[in-house]
């Protein structure tokens, strides 16, 4: 598999390197060179299997000869045994549920995906710098990045997040457990955290000692791992629906929306993608009004969407580019808290007990859906990881059980360092850590 640099495209890696560097020169974001296209009789072949043999087919038609088969369904088989229902809410719109993995977030796909090609990728090499995933997140990334990478031999993490800014079991879920797996507390936003993961990524003497990488969406092969999921959601509707879906994505940093229009590129029966987020709305503005104007990110319920600057905007305009596609078929939308809240109620009056990320997912596609067409949202998070925050929009008259192979994260100890939002801090923290370990 070839990829390109979008901002500078004469250079051109193999998705091995993509997957070890993350980054391109001058920060650019990887793209593939071939985006493979299916027939119908093809789709319909695929949405045919199971989800693991279907994604191992998928996978394949991207990465080509670079990796064999057999590597690709081992990856997968390992990444992917997590379930994936798609919940019937009203007779217009469903909820595909991708938070049943191990750290409860639809990010743990992508990420366990990623740390399985480089688990394999990196150990049957000669290296004489220590790898380092150096990630920042805003919520749910640093837990789905930790556990997918917890243990894994000659593999460091470390994990930027703002300070304050996300919620208590989120930061349990991924600050607590040690080994290869570190953690840093930011005093700022989450803007700051990823201005100083650019930084670290550009910094000379960080280069020269380590071989540094991002399990961020910045890395192509989370956002590969993403598409599978749209396909298998796509194969649990029924044929005559496919014809009229509408698909509604809560968007942050962008990666999942990325990867549900390359499954609509290579032919999954998508009639349109819809942009739900935040009062953190940079993209709904530029699509309303046609020009970027990124404001300072603000605070909300849904913390994994506070992002002013997504990093994979740039991956979209160049497939749409690439397809030659006007980038104003997107429908989208943005939701402030106290409507984020009313909606979490009306859809428990449903029968459905959501969360911040999913339910403005659910306001932006009611609000959008036609008559004639069916709607299926993305549900990125399980309730619980909000536990306190929605149990107070009921009065406290209901209750989350946290599930119990998560309850022993809240009972053990924070971990982290603390540092201000300054990068010499940052890049002499990494180098005491790692020396040390």
């Amino acid at each position: 598999m070839k990829l390109y640099n979008i901002k500078q495209h004469n250079e051109q890696v193999t998705l091995t390197t993509a997957l070890l560097q993350g980054l391109g020169k001058n920060r650019g974001l990887f793209f593939p060179i071939r985006l493979p296209k299916f027939s119908e009789d093809e789709i319909n072949n695929l949405l045919s299997m199971n989800f693991i043999e279907r994604s191992a087919n998928i996978l394949s038609e991207y990465i080509g000869a670079e990796l064999s088969k057999n590597i690709i369904l081992d990856c997968v088989k390992n990444a992917f045994n997590i379930p994936l229902p798609l919940v019937r809410i009203n007779n217009r719109i469903s909820i595909l549920e991708l938070f049943h993995g191990p750290t409860l977030a639809f990010k743990d796909f992508g990420c366990r995906l990623l740390a399985q090609f480089l688990n394999k990728i990196y150990n049957t090499r000669n290296n004489n710098k220590p790898m380092v995933i150096l990630t920042a997140t805003s919520g749910d990334t640093g837990a789905a990045v930790a556990h997918a990478f917890f243990n894994l031999s000659n593999i460091y993490v470390v994990i930027l997040y703002p300070k304050h800014k996300i919620s208590t079991f989120q930061e349990k879920l991924f600050c607590t457990l040690g080994k290869n797996i570190y953690t840093i507390s930011v005093d700022g936003d989450f803007d700051a955290c990823q201005n100083l993961i650019k930084q670290a990524f550009s910094d000379d003497l960080l280069q020269k000692r380590l071989a540094l990488n991002s399990a961020n969406s910045i890395n192509i092969g989370r956002i590969l791992a993403q598409i599978c999921y749209y396909f298998e959601g796509v194969s649990q509707v029924s044929s005559e629906l496919r014809k009229k879906l509408v698909i509604s994505v809560p968007s942050g940093n962008f990666g999942n929306l990325t990867a549900g229009l390359l499954a609509q590129s290579c032919g999954l029966p998508v009639k349109k993608f819809v942009v739900a987020t935040n009062i953190n709305n940079t993209v709904p503005r530029f699509l309303r009004y046609g020009y970027w104007d990124p404001h300072p990110s603000v605070s909300t319920f849904s913390n994994a969407m506070d992002v002013s600057c997504p990093n994979n905007w740039p991956r979209i305009e160049e497939l749409f580019r690439r397809d030659n596609r006007s980038i104003t078929e997107l429908e989208y939308d943005y939701v402030e808290d106290h409507i984020t809240k009313n909606t979490i109620q009306f859809i428990a009056d449903l029968g459905y007990l959501s969360e911040p990320h999913t339910a403005i997912a659910y306001k932006v596609l009611s609000d959008k859906l036609n008559a004639n067409e069916f709607g299926m949202c993305i549900g990125t998070a399980h309730p619980v990881k909000f536990k306190k925050l929605i149990e107070s929009f009921f009065c406290n008259k209901i209750k989350i059980i946290l599930p119990l192979s998560l309850q022993k994260y809240v009972k053990l100890p924070t971990l982290s360092y603390d540092i201000p939002k300054c990068f010499f801090s940052l890049r002499n923290l990494i180098l005491k850590i790692i020396s040390e370990s």
